[in-house]
């Protein structure tokens, strides 16, 4: 008997803000972060490449997606269909 030891991959979630790409799509991240010293809350986006195979999801959708192996050099996300 094999103990399997997957992980479970944490879902991300995030705002379409380009589309132009053929099977890709860039998804803006926003979190909020802390100042150490003045302990100020400030607004942190990253941009994330994820492949979308079927073209999908246009600017302005929200999307949910997932780490997975490396598609290209920059592509290493694709979206989770709902």
């Amino acid at each position: 008997m094999k103990k399997t030891d997957e992980k479970k991959k944490k879902t991300i979630k995030g705002k379409v803000i380009s589309d132009k790409m053929d099977k890709t799509i860039v998804v803006a991240v926003e979190s909020f972060k802390t100042y150490p010293k003045y302990l100020k809350k400030y607004r942190f986006t990253k941009k994330y490449k994820v492949h979308d195979p079927e073209n999908r999801y246009k600017i302005g959708d929200d999307v949910r997606f997932i780490s997975c192996r490396p598609i290209s050099k920059n592509k290493k996300f694709q979206v989770i269909y709902e």
